[in-house]
């Protein structure tokens, strides 16, 4: 599809913070496919992929206090990462075709400053040891073994991540092994948040198991500056969820940014953004992608491949999850 093509067909041009019109009631509380509008922008904000209203809660009150972005990112995702009953973040994600549970985060600070961790085992808040990387270490990103023995250097307690439930998926998945990425599996995927402190200064973190029995040693786009998370305070910043690879193909979230640094709007980009992975990838209809992005006027925007993707955003002491446009309207 041509670009010019792809741009005509995009229903939204601008967007400011999301809020919609007549929708469908969704999953506590979501709303279907929002129409949207621009509005004053307010501070603070927090922004996530998925239905993570209990992550978004502890990322506001942290800002609401007048604490800074960063802290607020730390908190909101760790709530994720310690809910064992979800598969795709910390503690009881879904293990690689091994049967472990490896981890990948990073987190990126007003400053431009990063750090990441990168299959990472038997620790569960891999966004609090990426922090730990940023600032305790001369290094952005350590890997395996090597992050585990920091964490721990730095207080983590070791733990297995692998839970009862979690195990079973695994033993059901090896007797037929075989590997396919699902969209939009179980409603959420990589958590990614962004958010925007009373100051004005911008944050971000993206934390994930990876893919459910991916090859062992796989590292998806989630803990690569500029893939899965890209921060730069003076324009905006951006995440990215789905499947990861296609986003590293990409450089998506800092493709958002520089959009946004060129004029474009938060939902302008990130809908370029998706268009740039549908026109080189004639299977797009196999995986899922999914954007948001936040500009410095704390104007945000979200898109994504197919529909069922889900954000939510806390401003205005309104916590509110729905479903942003989408590009495929064939299914």
């Amino acid at each position: 599809m041509k670009r010019r093509k792809f741009i005509q067909n995009t229903s939204i041009s601008s967007l400011g913070i999301m809020a919609g019109a007549a929708s469908l009631s969704c999953k506590d509380g979501e709303k279907e496919n929002q129409s949207v509008t621009e509005v004053t922008p307010t501070w603070p904000l927090v922004v996530a992929t998925w239905n993570v209203k209990e992550s978004t809660q502890a990322a506001w009150e942290v800002l609401n206090k007048g604490g800074a972005a960063l802290d607020a990112i730390e908190q909101g995702c760790r709530v994720e990462e310690a809910n064992a009953d979800g598969q795709s973040v910390g503690i009881g994600g879904l293990p690689d075709r091994d049967g472990n549970v490896t981890l990948d985060a990073c987190i990126m600070n007003k400053e431009g400053n990063y750090g990441a961790v990168v299959y990472l085992q038997n620790i569960k808040h891999p966004i609090s040891v990426a922090r730990k990387v940023m600032e305790e270490t001369p290094h952005v990103i350590l890997a395996g073994k090597g992050a585990e023995q920091f964490a721990i250097s730095q207080g983590f307690i070791p733990e297995d991540l692998l839970t009862e439930k979690s195990k079973k998926a695994w033993e059901a998945w090896t007797k037929t092994s075989e590997y396919k990425p699902i969209i939009n599996i179980e409603n959420h995927d990589t958590i990614g948040m962004l958010a925007i402190d009373q100051n004005g200064d911008l944050a971000g973190g993206c934390t994930t198991s990876g893919l459910a029995y991916k090859m062992a040693g796989r590292v998806g786009d989630s803990p690569i500056i500029g893939s899965g998370l890209f921060v730069d305070n003076e324009i905006g910043a951006a995440t990215a969820t789905g499947l990861g690879e296609e986003v590293l193909k990409t450089v998506g979230s800092f493709l958002i940014v520089e959009l946004m640094r060129q004029g474009m709007t938060p939902q302008q980009a990130c809908e370029e953004a998706i268009g740039r992975i549908v026109q080189k990838n004639e299977n797009f209809e196999d995986f899922q992608v999914g954007y948001i992005a936040v500009n410095k006027k704390g104007e945000t925007g979200a898109y994504s491949i197919h529909d069922g993707f889900v954000v939510t955003t806390y401003v205005n002491d309104n916590n509110e999850s729905f479903k942003p446009d989408y590009f495929n309207k064939s299914t």
